[in-house]
């Protein structure tokens, strides 16, 4: 049976960040403390967040958020938080400090280490409707975080590991595409293709969620055709809001499973926490779309078909390279070996892989041989 839910008030707008200190009366945060990280803080983001609260001096802000969030982040996080009282969260940034929010609002209000709330571990149904309540404003237009009910944390022992639960879905996001105009070329290509990506792993993903399909057939559109604009002409504001929709609309959709390309750059991205995760996806694209064309569900539902109507192309054949041609548009990497990975590392990748929650909701169940090959094929 399929359980669909979509939970989240967005304010979605230019100009939206205005409704933020009304959104914290309607959840009830008296004392928000902000989670973001040190690149949004230096670009005056945070500043421009603080003068839409009545009391800024009385929030606290945490600003060392790794580009891959960390347990170790997590708990100096947390600490902050419980030192100041604060009743709320409110996450300023990309992917990362959204997700070290969402970790540190679970870990504020239940007991434990944070592992003990991975859903590897089973930690799903530990995660109550106590958790701490999150506003998420985000600043790049890639993850969906904002409107998300998971959070990927590096753990002490170096997995990466998705905590997921409904309860840590943001009670608020505020998508306002003003605070995304500054975001440097590569940055937003880079974020643009984690969108795009989502869009296309939910479409094909197996699993019975019809309106998130849809969700993401919209947002892919969205992105695909707003994408480049963003890119190469950052102050285009009319493609700054279709980026952003396509963000949010990707995580909205995704709500029903991602697939293999999640698999491995979750698993890659804990190995090697430089590595950016909107990239990774970006590299394993192609070769995934192409593995799960053989999937009978994706025959069944002529989705290939319908993927190459929504970008544009001629035929199913055609969206695979055409995904690899637009990374070589945007600027990004040529493949994984560009980005310094090595053969060596693909063990390590496929164990992860294997053991990641997206594993299983791909349309194609891979094997350690069919991730060995989708490697070869992405470098």
């Amino acid at each position: 049976m399929a359980l669909i839910n979509y939970l989240t008030q967005i304010q979605f707008d230019f100009g939206a960040i205005a409704c933020l200190q009304s959104e914290c009366e309607r959840i009830g945060i008296s004392r928000p403390m902000i989670v973001t990280d040190p690149g949004v803080r230096a670009a005056g983001l945070v500043d421009r967040v603080l003068a839409q609260l009545k009391n800024p001096d009385a929030v606290g802000v945490y600003d060392q958020t790794p580009p891959n969030p960390t347990e170790a982040a997590v708990r100096q996080a947390l600490a902050l938080y419980r030192d100041g009282k604060f009743d709320g969260l409110v996450a300023v940034g990309g992917g990362s400090s959204m997700d070290l929010a969402k970790a540190v609002a679970v870990c504020a209000t239940h007991e434990g280490p944070l592992k003990l709330f991975a859903a590897v571990e089973g930690g799903a149904a530990r995660i109550t409707a106590a958790t701490a309540p999150i506003i998420a404003i985000p600043t790049t237009s890639g993850t969906g975080s904002e409107v998300g009910r998971g959070a990927m944390i590096i753990l002490d022992d170096g997995r990466k590991a998705g905590i997921l639960s409904p309860y840590i879905i943001p009670k608020s996001a505020i998508c306002d595409p003003e605070l995304t105009l500054g975001l440097p070329p590569l940055l937003t290509a880079a974020t643009g293709m984690d969108a795009i990506t989502h869009c296309f792993e939910t479409f094909m993903s197996a699993a019975l969620n019809f309106p998130a399909e849809g969700i993401a057939l919209d947002g892919l559109w969205r992105g695909w055709a707003h994408i480049e604009r963003a890119t190469h002409s950052p102050g285009d504001r009319e493609a700054r809001l279709h980026m952003m929709s396509a963000s949010t609309q990707g995580a909205m959709a995704f709500q029903k499973g991602l697939g293999a390309v999640h698999s491995l750059s979750h698993s890659l991205g804990g190995i090697n926490p430089r590595l950016h995760h909107g990239t990774l996806n970006a590299m394993f694209l192609p070769a995934v779309i192409r593995f799960n064309q053989e999937a009978e569900s994706m025959k069944s539902a002529n989705k290939m078909q319908r993927l190459a109507q929504t970008i544009g192309v001629a035929a199913g054949d055609d969206v695979a390279p055409a995904v690899k041609a637009l990374n070589q548009r945007l600027g990004l990497p040529s493949g994984l070996a560009a980005m310094g990975v090595t053969e060596d590392l693909f063990d390590r990748i496929i164990q992860g892989a294997l053991a990641d929650h997206c594993h299983k909701t791909n349309p194609r169940l891979a094997t350690a041989t069919d991730y060995a090959a989708i490697l070869r094929q992405s470098m």
